[in-house]
């Protein structure tokens, strides 16, 4: 903050420079315009004594008129010259009085006064103190209690109530605590200060309508709905929106609409989105083969893994060192981006490694979605995903994704060039 008050105080003085100069600048051009009148007096009190001087010495008979005439002319046109150069160095002088001087500084020092007083209103003093010092700690240092912390946020939240990160973590806090009227009205304070167009808006207005179903003890109503609708017009696979449908179908006993709303859910979803997702989806179906109806295939609920055992070449081993970094994957074939990936070391060798959707790289690429594969091992020296010459390598072609039961010998055996 020393250096923020610092920096204020060279900019109030220049601020000061600016309106004083012009005032000193129009002190030196009226003194200059004083000196300025002093010699066009002089100069034509001198064209009066040699005219006087000329006229004498034409009376005498030294000067006949001829003569007297050019002279005459000559010194009437050094005159007319001198008073011309005068006129034009300060033709209109600038009279300078005291009340002038004395608004001048009162402008002065107004200037810096009304800065500081707008910036204490619009300024952001605050936020810049907390950047360069660190945010000032409320608990002490001690670890507070989730209600000391609620509390604290509530307040802060309070003073800053645009900050849609803040109600978001409080509607979360409330979420976990099961206080879902609490939860919901934080969800829509974030939303009120998201930018629609954010990416976040769809996940955030779903989390919003889920809030709404808990809090209404489970039950879809029309506010509800009109949320969910919201939310899948800007994201049609957004999970948690869909995820309540599925639950508001099944209840309603269309187990058959809960299956295809959680089958889309599991599009996007990952970690423990995709086993609730399936877990629903193997219920509505044991519901639908208890009712004796048909049931769709399901290749979602397949279990999909590849389970190798991967091993260093004996004759490679020299090249290696123990915490050398091992990178296991499954790609399709041909391609680079990997499906499916684990990062070991050498030390972790020979080692059954099992790749399935739980390892996938992205919700929109999973194993699972794959026919064939290859497999490949790989011992970077940098470190790196990317390979590089000298690597360690070893590779399967071709391999059946679906119903693949067999342990696979994965052996790193080739050097990349």
């Amino acid at each position: 903050m020393i250096a923020l008050w610092l920096g204020i105080a060279l900019f109030s003085l220049l601020a000061v420079a600016f309106v004083l100069y012009p005032v000193y600048q129009a002190r030196q051009v009226e003194t200059k315009s004083l000196v300025d009148v002093d010699r066009r007096a002089l100069n034509i009190a001198i064209y009066e004594e040699r005219l006087a001087e000329l006229e004498q010495e034409r009376d005498v008979g030294n000067l006949d008129a001829p003569n007297f005439a050019s002279l005459k002319l000559e010194l009437e046109r050094n005159l007319l010259q001198d008073v011309d150069d005068t006129i034009e160095s300060n033709s209109k002088p600038l009279k300078i009085n005291r009340q002038s001087i004395i608004t001048a500084f009162a402008l002065a020092l107004l200037m810096p006064a009304m800065g500081l007083a707008i910036y204490s209103d619009f300024g952001r003093s605050g936020d810049l103190a907390i950047a360069i010092n660190g945010p000032v700690d409320p608990f002490n240092g001690k670890t507070p209690t989730v209600e000391e912390a609620i509390t604290a946020l509530q307040n802060r939240l309070e003073q800053e109530p645009e900050n849609p990160e803040g109600w978001y973590l409080l509607a979360n806090t409330f979420m976990s605590m099961q206080n879902y009227s609490a939860a919901a009205d934080g969800y829509r304070n974030a939303l009120a200060y998201l930018p629609s167009e954010a990416p976040q808006y769809a996940g955030v207005n779903g989390q919003y309508a889920q809030a709404l179903f808990f809090a209404n003890s489970g039950q879809m109503d029309d506010k509800i709905r009109t949320e969910v609708d919201k939310t899948l017009a800007l994201d049609p696979f957004e999970i948690t929106a869909l995820g309540l449908l599925g639950i508001a179908a099944y209840e309603t006993g269309d187990y058959r609409a809960a299956i295809g709303f959680w089958r889309k859910g599991l599009t996007h979803a990952e970690g423990e989105q995709v086993s609730s997702l399936k877990s629903g989806i193997v219920s509505a179906r044991d519901k639908l083969i208890a009712a004796g109806e048909t049931v769709p295939d399901l290749p979602e609920l397949e279990e999909v893994k590849l389970t190798l055992m991967v091993s260093i070449d004996p004759e490679l081993r020299s090249r290696v060192t123990p915490d050398m970094t091992v990178f296991v994957l499954a790609r399709p074939v041909g391609g680079r981006m990997p499906l499916a990936a684990k990062r070991l070391t050498v030390a972790d060798l020979p080692l059954t490694v099992v790749l399935d959707d739980s390892v996938s790289m992205s919700p929109q690429a999973k194993l699972s979605g794959a026919e064939t594969v290859e497999l490949v091992a790989r011992v970077s020296a940098s470190g790196q995903p990317t390979p590089q010459a000298g690597d360690l390598s070893g590779k399967i072609s071709s391999v059946a994704v679906h119903g693949q039961v067999d342990i696979l010998e994965l052996s790193i055996d080739q050097i990349v060039e």
